[in-house]
């Protein structure tokens, strides 16, 4: 499996992006409830004047990389990498760091790893499924009777139309991280700020400790897909496109939610339609095409083009180019395993994966999205959330005593219908056999520890962050006896163009640490990474066609890069779970969340490890964690 971004350790709020002008001049016709915030500061004020992703300095790499290597290699393994760091620094790592540096000055557009990146995820050939895709579920509606399935679907796709007008008319607030938001977070702030010229106005948010963010991925969110293709898929984004793609039961159906003047389609339509089609008793398909988008990439490739050549060009055209896919699942959520895994993969008939996000809503109105991953990261994808739950809780667009309108809803959505031959449906077959073989495989298991959370732990001056990363190295210590290489993810939007850096949380450190914990219990009382640089030098290599350092074909470098345990963080007042497989055969996926006073986490494994007993251990380690602060306090 390839390893993949995660849903991200999200900042405050998420990023914002689209080509195109700044602000968009509003439709005649167009009021208020057309858009969730009227920003006085144009949406990509700040995008010119982000400073440039760094890229660090060789040396400071290289100390790097060997400290993440320390807890990891006996005394001899590590003598050796250490000499394979020494000839790559003084030697080829020396002269592709300058080639590096010398090609990022002459592309001051984007960061040093923004086209790696993209060509890493997007040359994947592993099914997105599982491998790459995750998942945020949100929170129930405060309000019991809103979440009901029509009225819920209703609200939220409105909500994310409004979004979608917000983006684009240059309304939507600009993504700022506020060190003090008693000074930046203000009117006056940005009464001010929006009269500097955007090519400084990062420095004027500077001064006041505000961070701009990234916000080139935005416009992905909306009408975009990826497209299979042979050897690397295409990210397309068509904004023309007016319609809604709504799966049910593994039907296809599309209606227009923008009017030919940009105009949102009004709420009692939209619910008349969604009625619709929830009302229809078609059976599900016998040869379910979304199945499609769970094959390897280039299988999907082959059998897309077979569709195209088949006559149902104009209908993957439709698909491709809706605004997003809202996905109604006919079944209401059993507890928050079932809800995992039904987010996560579902049966494979009722998503389309390809899409930038498919709004998932099930029988109960239980609400999730669940997101392709080479467009963009999970602070995008947040920022979404955090919007849309805010929207449609406080300003719903219908209620569930709303009547949808009296329209010709028949006519209005269109069923799509493909036409299949035989090799078609032997691929449709094929590719089902291959999902529910790999779905079966995975186990997925949750806790919330109740004991405290982050108002606790900050009393203590305590990171909760770090009592979590610690709390799973005690456990995989306890229940495997060793450390192992360890991913948490990381968002450096703080750049243009940034994405993700890698942080490390298996140190020489925890390592000891657990070790006091689960070893010696007894005796106990109570910046940059380097991932991404060492991925750019190789990708340098690479495509400089030059023999790969030995640096790389090191076993270390292939041990540390796999990442048996690979977390993720994630904490908002919209989403109440999240999740992604592990990205490696033989370890865990790990999404986590340090609430005000609990804890939440959500484990997945494949065979050969158990999420369950982890999280098991994962419990006892917090015990013992939280035991020790507290013993602390009373002797204080």
């Amino acid at each position: 499996m390839v390893a993949r971004l995660l849903l991200l350790r999200a900042w405050p709020r998420g990023p914002a992006v689209g080509p195109g002008p700044l602000c968009r001049p509003l439709s005649s016709g167009s009021g208020s409830r057309e858009y969730l915030q009227l920003s006085i500061v144009p949406t990509m004020h700040f995008q010119d004047s982000l400073p440039r992703l760094p890229i660090p300095k060789l040396e400071d790499t290289v100390k790097r990389y060997l400290r993440a290597q320390k807890p990891l290699l006996d005394d001899g393994q590590f003598r050796k990498t250490e000499q394979f760091c020494k000839s790559f620094e003084n030697g080829i790592g020396k002269e592709l760091h300058e080639q590096l540096v010398a090609q990022d000055k002459q592309n001051k557009r984007t960061s040093y790893i923004s086209g790696p990146w993209f060509d890493m995820y997007l040359s994947a050939r592993d099914s997105i499924v599982l491998n790459f895709n995750p998942f945020m579920a949100f929170n129930p509606d405060p309000k019991s009777e809103y979440n009901d399935q029509l009225t819920r679907a209703t609200n939220m796709t409105v909500s994310a139309i409004r979004f979608l007008k917000t983006l684009r008319a240059g309304l939507l607030e600009p993504e700022v991280f506020h060190l003090n938001p008693a000074k930046s977070d203000t009117e006056t702030f940005k009464k001010l700020i929006r009269f500097v010229p955007s090519f400084l106005s990062w420095y004027g948010a500077y001064l006041v400790n505000a961070y701009p963010l990234d916000m080139s991925q935005y416009f992905r969110l909306f009408n975009s897909t990826r497209l299979p293709r042979p050897i690397r898929d295409e990210l397309v984004t068509d904004e023309k496109a007016r319609h809604l793609l709504v799966l049910r039961k593994g039907q296809f159906y599309v209606f227009d939610v923008l009017d030919q003047d940009g105009n949102i389609v009004s709420a009692s339509e939209i619910q008349a339609h969604l009625k619709y089609i929830l009302s229809d008793d078609s059976p599900a398909p016998t040869f379910p095409v979304a199945y499609l988008t769970t094959e390897n990439r280039d299988v999907w490739a082959e059998l897309r083009q077979k569709l195209v050549s088949g006559g149902n060009e104009e209908t993957l055209r439709k698909v491709d180019s809706a605004v997003f896919c809202l996905c109604l699942d006919d079944f209401p959520m059993k507890d928050l395993v079932h809800l995992s895994h039904n987010m996560l993969h579902g049966d494979g008939t009722n998503r389309w994966f390809d899409k930038s996000f498919n709004l998932i809503i099930a029988k109960d109105g239980t609400a999730a999205v669940h997101f392709e991953h080479a467009w963009g990261d999970g602070v995008a994808v947040l920022r979404l959330l955090n919007e849309m739950f805010k929207d449609s809780v406080q300003a719903p667009a219908v209620s569930p005593q709303s009547q949808p309108a009296r329209t010709d809803s028949p006519a209005a959505v269109q069923k799509l219908n493909f036409k299949l031959n035989d090799a078609l449906k032997t691929g449709i077959s094929s590719a089902k056999e291959k999902f529910d073989a790999i779905v079966k495989t995975l186990t997925i298991s949750f806790i919330q520890f109740r004991r405290g959370g982050k108002e606790f732990l900050k009393k203590q001056k305590l990171s909760p962050d770090s009592v979590a990363q610690l709390a799973f190295q005690m456990a995989f210590l306890r229940q495997y006896g060793q450390t192992v290489a360890t991913y948490e993810s990381c968002s450096t939007a703080a750049f243009k163009h940034g994405r993700t850096e890698t942080i490390r949380p298996a140190s020489v450190f925890t390592k000891r640490c657990s070790e006091a914990f689960v070893r010696e219990p007894s005796q106990h009382s109570a910046g940059q990474g380097f991932d991404r640089h060492l991925f750019a030098l190789r990708y340098l290599a690479a495509a400089k066609g030059i023999v790969l350092p030995e640096l790389y074909l090191d076993p270390a470098y292939g041990q540390i890069n796999h990442n048996i345990l690979s977390t993720s963080t994630l904490t908002s007042p919209a989403v109440n779970i999240g999740g992604f497989a592990p990205v490696v055969p033989d370890g865990f996926g790990i999404a986590y969340a340090v609430h005000d006073n609990w804890i939440g986490c959500n484990v997945s494994s494949y065979p050969g490890r158990n999420a369950r007993e982890f999280l098991q251990c994962v419990e006892k380690a917090l015990e013992d964690i939280f035991d020790a602060i507290e013993g602390k306090c009373l002797k204080t």
